[in-house]
């Protein structure tokens, strides 16, 4: 279950403003357990919500590919990484905590 969900068109948020960061986010996960179902669940509509057309989420089960988990050093799952903008930042659960995941992505 490694799939890409890519929103790179130049689509206007609510507030109008094109000329925020591009943000590339990282989703591990651990196949259909329900954590990793919640996760994907509550990360997209986050992304959707707060970031359409201005992020590039891609999304990894490591049980497919556990060289990447190994890549990234990761001991917990699920686990969503920020790639950009800068810095690189990791959050770890099933992203359930809107506002938490908001003021690590910057975005409160």
């Amino acid at each position: 279950m490694s799939a890409k969900i890519k929103k790179e068109s130049k689509v206007r948020n609510a507030g109008g403003n094109p000329g925020k960061a591009k943000y590339v986010l990282k989703l591990y996960v651990t196949g259909i357990l329900p954590n990793s179902v919640r996760a994907i669940k509550n990360v997209h509509t986050i992304c959707e919500q707060y970031l359409k057309g201005r992020y590039e989420l891609e999304v990894i089960d490591i049980y497919q590919q556990p060289s990447l988990a190994l890549t990234e050093n990761l001991i917990a799952i699920p686990v969503l990484i920020k790639e950009s903008p800068s810095p690189k930042e990791k959050f770890l659960g099933d992203m359930s905590d809107t506002q938490k995941v908001l003021e690590g992505l910057s975005l409160s």
